[in-house]
């Protein structure tokens, strides 16, 4: 007897979806809160958490931080 799980990411859009293509953008300007402008940012691991690794976008100039990102591992493939 065979059993198969289905292990999708419950986050991940739908293989048609045309989004998909967006989802492993990397920030290079962003907004600083502190300068007011748009500066190059820096992308620095945050956090190692069980859903992914939390990434934290911070300001060239100032250091302050600017956004966060949460990187998926892809789900894992069983069978051939």
């Amino acid at each position: 007897m065979c059993y198969r799980f289905d292990m999708r990411d419950p986050f991940a859009p739908p293989a048609d979806d045309p989004r998909r293509q967006f989802r492993d953008l990397e920030a290079t300007l962003l907004r600083c809160p502190r300068c007011g402008d748009a500066v190059p940012v820096r992308k620095r691991l945050l956090l190692v958490l069980p859903e992914g690794d939390k990434f934290e976008y911070v300001c060239s100039r100032c250091s302050a931080t600017c956004g966060t990102k949460i990187e998926r591992p892809p789900p894992p493939r069983f069978g051939p």
